[in-house]
């Protein structure tokens, strides 16, 4: 990346950005007379860091954040003495567990579903002897083999069998996120769940206690879901929060769910309503920048860290 680029992403996260944003808040109403519980959260892969689990905690006490993601490949093969290490850093500075990655293929056949599954027992009882809570996993849009009612047949089944063993094994909550770009709905033959009441039917069918949402702004305000939709849920009901910005300047129905911005970059997606309405239901969970971002995967792990967290920073001064 060149030096003049790297400026120019970075004069994007100033105050610009910000004062565009921020003047959304203006026309909200009263915040809900409740303090905030919501986590800036730090997910290293998520914006292109290639880190360990230990040096993602010490990035997230450096950069302010007040939890950090689960690395699920790495922690639960963590010795005792690392994991204690780990943790007592963690209580000292405060810092809290974000979400795990579910690391189980639902979307394939019921072989690639049996297979990945085998080691979900101890995944789930490695993530409790490490004092995390909540995973995550994201459902597909649209596939060129089931068509809806096939699709969300097998995936209810197969879920509610996963939310089983991670609730007995681990007592973990797991988060479905719903995919809403019409690029990726529409990319395949028969499209499947991209709104928020569409993926309420599905946590309906699987009828697991530990089972709620994933909910990521950008998704969001692709569905064209309303913060009345993000009214019909409790606090309760939400494991994990996404925050990003859209690009300026293409329409909606061309956006890409691989090129996202950070929160508040454009001001396309209004980050104020969106914020505003999780902290009125009392969500209480790690919030996370997903940008998947080429230009700040391209800077140096400390400069997309500091990046990261300025935005989210400034997301979050909006519920001042």
């Amino acid at each position: 990346m060149s030096e003049e680029t790297r400026r120019r992403f970075l004069a994007t996260l100033g105050s610009g950005a910000f004062a565009v944003a921020a003047g959304s808040k203006l026309a909200l109403p009263a915040l809900a007379a409740r303090p905030r519980r919501m986590t800036i959260d730090l997910v290293c892969g998520n914006i292109g860091v290639e880190v360990t689990q230990r040096e993602a905690a010490e990035l997230a006490i450096a950069h302010g954040f007040e939890s950090v993601g689960v690395q699920a490949g790495e922690l639960p093969r963590l010795g005792d003495s690392e994991l204690a290490d780990l943790r007592a850093l963690m209580k000292a500075k405060g810092l809290a567990w974000g979400a795990a990655n579910l690391a189980v293929d639902f979307r394939k056949d019921d072989e690639s579903f049996r297979r990945t599954s085998e080691e979900l027992p101890a995944f789930a009882r490695a993530l409790k002897r490490a004092g995390v809570t909540r995973v995550a996993t994201w459902l597909p849009p649209s596939s060129d083999t089931f068509t809806y009612r096939q699709y969300f047949a097998a995936i209810a089944g197969r879920l509610k069998e996963t939310a089983r063993v991670l609730e007995g094994e681990g007592g973990l909550r797991l988060g479905l996120e719903y995919v809403a770009p019409k690029t990726a709905w529409a990319a395949r033959r028969y499209p499947f769940l991209h709104t928020l009441a569409e993926t309420r039917e599905l946590v309906a069918e699987i009828a697991r206690p530990n089972v709620g949402y994933v909910l990521d702004s950008w998704h969001w305000w692709h569905a064209g879901d309303s913060t009345a939709d993000l009214q019909s849920l409790r606090g309760e009901d939400v494991v994990a929060v996404d925050l990003n910005d859209a690009p300026a300047g293409i329409a909606k129905d061309q956006q890409l769910d691989n090129a996202r911005e950070l929160p508040l970059a454009t001001g396309v997606i209004p980050a104020a309503e969106f914020l505003t309405t999780l902290l009125a239901i009392g969500y209480d969970g790690p919030v996370r920048a997903e940008p998947f971002n080429k230009t700040l995967a391209a800077l140096p792990k400390v400069e997309a860290v500091a990046a990261t967290a300025a935005a989210m920073k400034k997301a979050f001064a909006l519920l001042a």
